[in-house]
């Protein structure tokens, strides 16, 4: 992998394979990483609603924090109107491995913090709910950088439990590395 001013000045290009692309850009003080492809099927066995579905994630990195932009296209229309839980995590996804993109990223765990505490400040939640277009978007801000890696975002079969940042089976993935 290619890696040129990934947090400096000038916009830069990292080739993460053929269909993958990164790109981060200086703003402002900020660090702007773009990631584009085809969604990863956990299950390839099954016909399911994120089959044939892409995802782009923005993460805009600044001295207090994060802010991350979710958007998910070419869901099947019988999604409509269901919310599917979605998170940062902490391990690459690839197709029928969920158990590859490991658990949720969470800040708490990564700087040592005990007890871990399990929420939307020290978890990257991108929930979204289908519209009849066959799209969800999503969008969270939060208090903490995301360190660099082998990440993924993970779409779930349900909405996050607030009180327990759980939302069920793992049906597909994007994979965001830097």
């Amino acid at each position: 992998m290619e890696r040129k001013g990934l947090r400096g000045g000038a916009a830069a290009v990292v080739g993460l394979s053929a269909t993958v692309a990164l790109a981060a850009t200086a703003v402002a003080g900020a660090a702007v990483l773009r990631f584009a492809d085809g969604l990863r099927d956990y299950d390839t066995a099954a016909a399911g609603p994120f089959d044939h579905a892409t995802a782009r994630l923005q993460l805009v990195e600044r001295p207090d924090g994060t802010t991350a932009v979710l958007h998910v296209r070419g869901i099947d229309a019988s999604a409509a109107g269901r919310t599917f839980g979605a998170h940062v995590h902490n391990g690459a996804c690839g197709t029928d491995a969920p158990a590859a993109a490991l658990g949720h990223y969470n800040a708490d765990a990564h700087a040592g913090h005990v007890p871990v505490v399990v929420s939307a400040q020290t978890e990257v939640w991108l929930d979204f709910t289908v519209d009849a277009t066959g799209a969800g978007d999503s969008s969270t801000a939060v208090r903490f950088p995301v360190q660099p890696g082998a990440h993924s975002v993970v779409v779930h079969a349900a909405p996050t439990d607030p009180a327990t940042g759980l939302a069920g089976a793992r049906l597909a993935c994007l994979p965001v590395e830097w």
